[in-house]
């Protein structure tokens, strides 16, 4: 339970604190973490073979996801999050589950899950706001 709490104020903190620094292309950014995150299990697999290639074609399928998410949409960008989080839980199906750090699914998934939310909720007011005319 600590590791989903701890996972949904650290992401709400990476949020808040891209809002703050208004001048960073916020999109851009998130695409960053989504190519990162995945390369986070490589690390975490490299002393067994098997594990490392399953989770290194991993990382890869999520660069694409967040590359195609800052070029086309944020729904990609979103949906990418949302796939990790899935990819979280999914590992521990895995028989070398044990290279990942405890609790590290529940912890990811819920920054997954909390900044995709958040990037579907921004992407949904801004859709909202282009599609108001205002008529004089």
């Amino acid at each position: 339970m600590y590791s989903i709490i701890i996972g949904i104020s650290l992401g709400l903190l990476i949020i808040l604190g891209l809002r703050l620094l208004k001048k960073l292309d916020e999109i851009i950014i998130y695409g960053l973490i989504l190519s990162g995150i995945g390369f986070l299990y490589v690390g975490f697999t490299w002393s067994d073979l098997k594990s490392f290639i399953i989770t290194a074609i991993q990382a890869v399928f999520f660069l694409f996801i967040a590359y195609f998410g800052v070029k086309r949409s944020v729904y990609i960008l979103a949906a990418g999050y949302f796939l990790h989080g899935l990819w979280d839980l999914a590992y521990d199906l895995f028989p070398d589950n044990h290279l990942i750090p405890p609790h590290y699914d529940l912890f990811c998934l819920s920054i997954d899950f909390t900044m995709g939310l958040y990037l579907l909720l921004v992407q949904y007011r801004l859709s909202r706001n282009t599609s108001t005319t205002v008529v004089s």
